[in-house]
């Protein structure tokens, strides 16, 4: 019989875009064809929602991102001002980001094995990636602890993710690095999970609330929106950088209704890329291609772009590209998260 040591041994590193300058090679894309063109399109564009000084960024992440090594794309967009909001599913920030800045790995590996097997080592597989499932217990674990630690009322998951970083400033050490959630905090990024209880905090939560059936911390999703609206409307202009799709793109794209319904007239989203391997054909794609997107009112045609491509690919090229093009170095901070620090939001 294998032992769990057998399969966890060589170590998920993630990619550092710092040190691969990949503007030739980008650039060199805007003379070929199908994805490439894209590609080099849609680096164009995040350049420019970097550059444009009206422009709030906002970063929506799906998918086993951060397990897969795409973890400092993110972090180093946070740390240099490249990214002013971030909407992402519980897994990448909960699961992966902050498992890891507990001192837990990811491990590369693969889809060949006998699934039977990884489930009587406790091993979980993300395709070509494991994860030891008793440390993630241990994640679970924390959750809870910081949920039994908070006044009993409802949260935004922003605020929970507020009071995730707080820990690891608190109880992280030399640990939290690399961590997106941890450098989120330091920058006054908001990170918004609409779906905050579909990750090991949702574990964490039932626990808690077992344990205080009477006054317990609760998910506000209706403060959610609301919140991650006042983004858009403390926000002259709106760029989206979509990694892959679902509940994030689509809760991102309907701050511009739900804004334009509290206001009248919002502008929709400037710019939009999304990277995805979806198919608009059944009606899916999370919510529709960027063009569809601007019939509801959503995004605006003039720069959008669709790159069909994985997401381990075409995210460090694309970040990349803009980060070696110097453009945050002299971009003015907005710390989105401090308007929620405030005892009324102010709108722009």
């Amino acid at each position: 019989m294998p032992q769990k040591k057998d399969f966890l041994k060589d170590v998920i590193q993630h990619i550092d875009i710092k040190e691969h300058n990949v503007i030739k090679l980008v650039d060199s894309m805007e003379k070929m064809a199908f994805s490439a063109r894209d590609l080099n399109r849609a680096a164009k564009i995040f350049d420019m929602m970097v550059k444009d000084k009206d422009c709030t960024v906002i970063l929506t992440l799906a998918g086993s991102l951060f397990s897969a090594g795409l973890k400092r794309v993110v972090f180093d967009l946070v740390n240099n001002n490249m990214v002013d909001a971030i909407v992402s599913t519980g897994a990448v920030m909960v699961d992966q980001d902050f498992f890891e800045a507990l001192g837990f790995k990811h491990y590369i590996g693969t889809p060949f094995v006998d699934d039977n097997v990884m489930r009587e080592l406790h091993i979980d597989r993300i395709y070509d990636t494991f994860i030891d499932e008793d440390e993630l217990r241990i994640c679970d674990e924390t959750t809870q602890k910081i949920f039994d630690s908070l006044e009993p009322r409802p949260y935004s998951s922003r605020e929970l993710l507020w009071n995730f970083g707080k820990y690891l400033d608190e109880n992280g050490g030399p640990k939290v690095e690399d961590s997106v959630i941890y450098a989120a905090y330091k920058k006054n990024v908001p990170i918004f999970v609409p779906a905050f209880s579909d990750c090991s905090a949702g574990f964490g939560i039932i626990v808690h609330q077992t344990n205080n059936p009477e006054k317990h911390v609760s998910i506000d999703s209706g403060k959610d929106f609301l919140e991650l609206t006042h983004v858009k409307l403390n926000s002259k202009e709106t760029g989206i950088f979509m990694i892959g799709g679902g509940v994030p793109k689509n809760f991102t794209q309907d701050i511009v209704v739900a804004a334009d319904i509290l206001t009248e007239n919002a502008p929709m989203h400037k710019y939009a890329v999304q990277i995805t391997v979806a198919d608009v054909r059944d009606g899916a794609l999370s919510s529709s291609t960027l063009k569809e997107a601007s019939s509801w009112g959503k995004v605006e045609t003039t720069f959008e772009q669709m790159v069909y491509s994985e997401a381990t690919i075409a995210m460090p090229l694309i970040a990349g590209y803009a980060y070696h093009k110097g453009t945050w170095k002299n971009r003015e901070k907005r710390e989105m998260q401090k308007i929620f620090l405030k005892k009324e939001i102010p709108v722009k």
